[in-house]
């Protein structure tokens, strides 16, 4: 058998994929009302030390913790590492939907995220002394493995706009108004 009868034959499986038409009339919906807006709700309970279990409607719990070095007990990821995950995850979503709109096909999504975070304040315990600008993510890198029956090119402006879009994306990159107070 040569070379190209060999790949004429490889049978490629795709991810699994999402309702088109859903997405479709949740689009329809979106350019009937663009002011639309939800309301995602966190219960957040601290079992001691840095260890927090975060409540989202019925899943299980999302656990939190710090690394030994940081005082935690590293018995699940740091809240840095939470934020990536949620932004790996939104922009998977958006990628996915922008990709089901264009009738692309895809065979491989991942999404490799990094950022640049330091905690010289102390969480203002004592620390250096630091402005609201100068501590959090300084930088964040994202690399999108991604493969699908397209081009390069196409694939690749699949991601821009998702990423273009993607809500949790533009929350970091945008000043968001953030208030907190003691509960009643």
């Amino acid at each position: 058998m040569t070379a190209s009868a060999a790949l004429s034959n490889t049978v490629k499986t795709y991810l699994k994929p999402i309702d088109r038409d859903g997405l479709m009339a949740f689009a329809e919906k979106g350019r009937n009302n663009p002011a639309a807006r939800g309301t995602n709700k966190v219960h957040t309970v601290t079992q001691g030390q840095y260890r927090t279990l975060s409540y989202v409607g019925n899943h299980t719990p999302v656990v939190v913790d710090e690394p030994l070095h940081l005082f935690g007990e590293d018995t699940a990821p740091a809240p840095g590492e939470i934020v990536l995950s949620g932004l790996g995850g939104c922009l998977a979503v958006g990628i996915t939907a922008v990709a089901t709109w264009k009738q692309v096909k895809l065979t491989k999504l991942e999404i490799f995220l990094e950022g640049d975070i330091g905690n010289p304040a102390a969480w203002g315990a004592g620390g250096a002394e630091k402005q609201p600008a100068d501590m959090g993510f300084q930088a964040i890198r994202v690399k999108v493995a991604i493969e699908g029956d397209a081009t390069r090119a196409e694939l690749d402006e699949i991601v821009r706009h998702a990423n273009f879009f993607s809500p949790v994306a533009n929350t970091m990159r945008n000043p968001v108004p953030f208030t907190i107070g003691l509960a009643d």
